[in-house]
């Protein structure tokens, strides 16, 4: 997640950090006879890592949205196909590890609990490539790019940032033509949530 006010929440990787562990009780699950108690067991060491990084990441989720739900009176997202982005093999598992939709669903209950408005925008916004500054739209923004100069007003860019302050402006807009009063600064704090790819 990142947030329009620069800081980057790196995801926890719950599921790459036991990769090794989880491959090994994989092989270890085939190797097994098929309706051994040995097999039976080997299923439930299984199971169970599955269930411990399930538990680290909704925990880890939890306490990020609720944060992000009480330091602020409007929160705004970008709504992401990762159903697309998993086709990408060298993000799937990064993707998938991060569990974007399980993290706006947590952010959307709390939010609504708390009466703190959430926007989502349009998928199609071009977060990343436009610039936060002048607006200006380079034609191209490969994912390797991670910083990057404004070829209309010169300034320069982190990726990420500049994609969560592009979101907050968008939003705050949003909220406005809703007839709703915010800020972009003062009283009211923005906060942006945004999937890092890595």
């Amino acid at each position: 997640a990142i947030t329009s006010d620069a800081v980057k929440v790196p995801n926890p990787r719950h599921l790459i950090n036991v990769s090794r562990n989880l491959r090994r009780k994989q092989k270890a699950l085939s190797r097994k006879q098929k309706g051994s108690a040995n097999r039976k067991k080997a299923r439930i060491r299984l199971a169970a890592l599955h269930e411990r990084v399930a538990n680290a990441r909704a925990d880890f989720q939890h306490k990020l949205s609720r944060a992000i739900v009480d330091e602020n009176q409007a929160v705004i997202v970008e709504t992401l196909k990762t159903a697309n982005m998993m086709k990408n093999h060298n993000l799937a598992r990064a993707i998938g590890d991060a569990g974007w939709h399980s993290f706006i669903t947590k952010l959307e209950y709390k939010a609504a609990t708390k009466g703190v408005h959430l926007v989502k925008l349009d998928q199609w916004f071009a977060s990343s490539k436009t610039c936060h500054c002048c607006g200006y739209k380079m034609p191209e923004m490969p994912l390797h790019i991670r910083i990057w100069r404004c070829p209309e007003c010169g300034a320069e860019h982190d990726r990420d940032i500049n994609a969560a302050l592009n979101i907050r402006q968008k939003g705050i807009l949003e909220l406005k033509a809703a007839g709703l009063v915010v800020s972009a600064h003062g009283g009211q704090r923005k906060s942006v949530a945004q999937t890092v790819a890595a």
